[in-house]
C-alpha cells in the first residue's frame, strides 16, 4: 500500500505532519477526516521528504544524510533481527518507521515500505536512494533476496559495517592526540614568536650592542610572521587549493597514491587498510552469491588508494580472461601476499568467503598494531620537538639578559 506524507490541523488548529499508508490520495484524505484532521496537503511518499523539502542545490551542498556510518550500521542491525526472527520485511519496515525518532528517517523508512508493498524488490526500493545506500548495499541485498537469505545477509552486511566502523574510529583516535598536540604546540610557538618575542628582545636594542644570533634570528622571524603573516597563510590555503584541484585529475592522483603507498610507515598503513576493506568486501559479497566478476568490480570501487583500485581491476581482467582469482592478485605487488595466500587458500578448500574474511581480519589487525604503535612513537616526539622550539624562544630572550648582567658586572 502506498504511503503519503501529509500536513493537516487538528481541532485545536495545530498544525500536524505525518505519513499515512491509503490506495490513493484521496482516500488519505478520507482518513485524516474521520481522525478529525483538516488536511491542507497530501503527497507521496516516493524519493523521501527531506529531499521535497529542500532546492536541488541547497540539498546536495548542505543536506547531510539520513544515515551516518554508525546510524546505517543500527539499522541495518535492527532490521537483521527482524527478519531472521521470521517478520515479513513489509512488518519489519512498518515496525522501524514507527519507531524512528527523527522525522527524515522515518520518511526514508516509510518510502522504501511504499516501495516494497507496491511490488518492487527492496534491493530496488533501497536503489531509490543512492546517496543513503551504496551500490554495494544494494548489491548485496539483492543477492539475498535471490538466495532467500534475507535475514542471513543482512546479519553479514550488519557485521561489516560495524567492523569497518570500529576500524575507522580506532584510526581516528590513534591519531586525534597527536594531532592536538601539533595544532597546540604551532599556536604557542606563533603567540611568542609573534608577540612575546618583539616585546621582550626590543627592551635590549637600544643598549648598542649587538644581539646573540639566536636573537637576531628570532626576531627576523618574528618581524616575517608580524608583517607577513597573512600573506603566508593565504599562499598556504591557494597551496592547499591548487593540490586539490591537481589531485581531481585521475593520472595526477594515481601517481600521488603510487608514491604516498612507498612512503616508509603511513604507506604500509594505507595499503594494509585498502587491503583489508577490499578482502572484507569481497568476501561479503561473494558469500551472499553475487558473483565472482561482479564482486571484484564492486570490492575495487571501495578502494581509496587509486594506485590499489588500478591494481583490483587489472587483476579482474586477468580473473576475466580464465585466471584464478589468487594468481590475479599475487600479480599486483601493491596488495599484500596475504591477500592473494588466503585466496590461493579459499579456492583450493572451496571456501573462498571464509578465507577471505580471515585475510580481511588479521589484515584489520595489524592495521591497528601498526597505527596505534605509530601514535605511541609520534607522541613524545612531538612533545619533545615542542619543548625545542620553546628552549629556542627562550633562550632568544635569556641571552640578551645574560649579556646585559655580564656587562654591568
Amino acid at each position: 500500500m502506498p504511503a503519503f506524507s501529509f500536513e493537516a490541523l487538528d481541532a485545536q488548529g495545530q498544525p500536524r505532519k505525518g505519513t499515512i499508508e491509503a490506495d490513493t490520495a484521496r482516500s488519505a484524505r478520507s482518513m485524516l477526516r474521520t481522525q478529525a484532521l483538516v488536511p491542507l496537503s497530501v503527497e507521496p511518499v516516493s524519493l523521501g521528504q527531506a529531499d521535497a523539502e529542500q532546492p536541488a542545490w541547497g540539498q546536495r551542498l548542505f543536506a547531510r544524510p539520513v544515515f551516518n556510518s554508525t546510524g546505517l550500521a543500527v539499522w541495518t542491525r535492527q532490521l537483521a533481527g527482524l527478519v531472521a526472527s521470521g517478520l515479513p520485511l513489509e512488518r519489519a519496515l512498518t515496525a522501524l518507521a514507527d519507531e524512528s525518532e527523527d522525522e527524515r528517517q522515518h520518511h526514508l523508512i516509510a518510502a522504501l515500505r511504499a516501495e516494497v508493498n507496491a511490488g518492487a524488490s527492496f534491493a530496488r526500493a533501497l536503489g531509490q536512494h543512492p546517496r543513503e545506500f551504496s551500490d554495494i548495499y544494494c548489491a548485496v541485498i539483492g543477492a539475498g533476496e535471490a538466495s532467500g537469505s534475507l535475514g542471513l545477509v543482512l546479519e553479514r552486511l550488519a557485521d561489516d559495517l560495524e567492523e569497518r566502523q570500529q576500524l575507522r574510529a580506532k584510526l581516528v583516535g590513534a591519531a586525534l592526540y597527536p594531532a592536538i598536540v601539533t595544532l597546540v604546540a604551532i599556536a604557542i610557538v606563533l603567540f611568542l614568536v609573534a608577540y612575546v618575542v618583539p616585546q621582550v628582545a626590543g627592551v635590549f636594542a637600544g643598549t648598542k650592542r649587538a644581539l646573540p644570533f639566536l636573537t637576531t634570528v628570532m626576531l627576523a622571524v618574528s618581524d616575517a610572521v608580524r608583517a607577513q603573516g597573512w600573506l603566508m597563510l593565504l599562499t598556504i590555503i591557494l597551496i592547499a587549493a591548487g593540490a586539490r584541484l591537481a589531485l581531481a585529475q585521475e593520472h595526477i592522483r594515481q601517481k600521488f597514491d603510487a608514491a604516498w603507498l612507498q612512503l616508509p610507515l603511513v604507506g604500509r598503513l594505507a595499503r594494509g587498510y585498502n587491503a583489508a576493506r577490499f578482502a572484507s568486501t569481497l568476501a561479503m559479497l561473494a558469500g551472499a552469491g553475487v558473483p565472482i566478476l561482479k564482486a571484484l568490480q564492486a570490492a575495487a570501487d571501495t578502494l581509496g588508494n587509486r594506485a590499489m583500485r588500478a591494481d583490483a581491476q587489472d587483476a579482474l581482467v586477468l580473473v576475466r580472461e580464465g585466471a584464478p582469482l589468487a594468481s590475479a592478485l599475487a600479480q599486483k605487488k601493491r596488495f599484500p601476499g596475504l591477500v592473494a595466500m588466503f585466496a590461493r587458500l579459499g579456492e583450493q578448500t572451496g571456501q573462498l568467503p571464509v578465507m577471505l574474511q580471515r585475510a580481511a581480519n588479521q589484515l584489520s589487525a595489524e592495521v591497528q598494531r601498526r597505527a596505534l604503535h605509530l601514535a605511541t612513537l609520534l607522541e613524545p616526539l612531538l612533545i619533545v620537538g615542542m619543548g625545542l622550539m620553546v628552549m629556542l624562544i627562550v633562550l632568544a630572550v635569556l641571552l640578551p639578559i645574560i649579556q646585559l648582567n655580564q656587562l654591568i658586572k
